[in-house]
């Protein structure tokens, strides 16, 4: 084996460059790790936007089944009042009716 001699500086160098790739290494992994701990954060948001999305969209279902049930109470109820609006009109041609029969009647006896 041959023994190979390095001069000092050479050597500094080399130590600097070592502590360089050290440091850098070092920056990395806490690089790694911030991005790491913000996909999780991100990661949880979405989950917990997933979620109100689910809800919103279950409110909206209900929503709107509310509505058509209101849509058919009022159709309903327009079809009630129309129904309420023809026998008022059909009572009044029969007390009509019945004050003509009774003015007949008057006259008669």
């Amino acid at each position: 084996m041959g023994s190979a001699s390095i001069s000092v500086d050479e050597f500094q160098a080399l130590e600097q460059k070592v502590l360089q790739t050290v440091e850098l290494i070092k920056r990395e992994r806490e690089a790694k790790a911030a991005a790491v701990e913000a996909h999780a954060r991100v990661e949880a948001e979405l989950v917990s936007a997933r979620a109100e999305i689910e809800t919103a969209q279950r409110l909206l279902g209900e929503r709107n089944e509310e509505i058509t049930t209101l849509r058919q109470e009022l159709a309903a109820a327009g079809d009630a009042q129309t129904e309420v609006e023809s026998l008022q009109r059909e009572r009044e041609a029969v007390r009509l009716r019945v004050e003509k029969m009774l003015a007949s009647i008057e006259e008669v006896a």
